[in-house]
C-alpha cells in the first residue's frame, strides 16, 4: 500500500547527443631535440662554477661573522678596563 512505484525505465534519456568526432584527429608531434655532449659538458661546468661560487660566499660569510664576534669581544674587554 505504501510502497513506491518505480518507473519502467529508471535512467532518464540523455539531454544532448554527442556529435561524432573526426575519425583521425591530427596528432601534434613534438620536435626532435638532440642534446650534444658539448652542451652537457657546458651545463656541468656551469654548475660546478656556480657551486664553487656559492661555497666561497658561504665561507666568506662565516669568516666575517667570526671576525665580528672576536672584534666585539675584544672591544668589550677593552672598554671594561
Amino acid at each position: 500500500m505504501f510502497l513506491p512505484k518505480y518507473p519502467d525505465n529508471p535512467t532518464p534519456p540523455p539531454a544532448h547527443t554527442h556529435a561524432p568526432a573526426d575519425p583521425a584527429p591530427a596528432r601534434r608531434t613534438l620536435p626532435q631535440i638532440s642534446i650534444s655532449p658539448g652542451a652537457v659538458a657546458a651545463v656541468l661546468a656551469g654548475g660546478v662554477v656556480l657551486t664553487a661560487l656559492l661555497a666561497a660566499v658561504a665561507v666568506t660569510a662565516i669568516s666575517v661573522a667570526i671576525a665580528a664576534v672576536v672584534l666585539r669581544s675584544t672591544l668589550r674587554d677593552h672598554h671594561r678596563r
